[in-house]
């Protein structure tokens, strides 16, 4: 089952995120005890569960190390990628270095993207939506051929 919805939350002071239980049942793996955080595209960040952190790592496993950008962005996600427990109330801390790549403040949205949740500043989130909604259908053409294909 793919992980969806959108849930706007707040991080607290400690920069603890609450996970949705919906959100986090979602991600299939029975009880979870931890999620991996990484750094996103578009100024997000990444949440994946430990068996989706591993497949998105045999992913890049498989591009060739000889390239420079698959070397680059190798050390960039993995120097920034932590295993983050779960706390008894299903909220993970967020370190300051991931906060401070997607630009994270106080109000915060997850969105869950099929096998990831994604974090986004609520502002960003919000100029994003603004920028890319109209634009839903011509997108959808683009990436499954044409509008007819839905």
């Amino acid at each position: 089952m793919p992980l969806t919805g959108t849930y706007e939350r707040s991080l607290d002071e400690k920069l603890r995120l609450a996970v949705p239980k919906r959100l986090r049942d979602e991600f299939q793996e029975g009880e979870i005890t931890n999620l991996y955080a990484a750094p996103g595209l578009d100024r997000c960040l990444v949440l994946y569960s430990t068996a989706g952190f591993e497949k998105f790592a045999q992913k890049i496993e498989q591009q060739s190390a000889y390239r420079t950008d698959v070397r680059s962005y190798s050390r960039m996600f993995y120097a920034q990628a932590e295993k983050l427990d779960l706390d008894s109330q299903g909220r993970i801390r967020l370190p300051e270095r991931l906060t401070k790549h997607a630009g994270l403040s106080r109000e915060v949205v997850l969105i869950g993207v099929h096998d990831r949740a994604e974090i986004w500043d609520q502002t960003v989130w919000n100029e994003y939506l603004a920028k890319v909604s109209p634009d839903f259908d011509a997108i959808a053409g683009q990436v499954f051929g044409t509008k007819e294909s839905l």
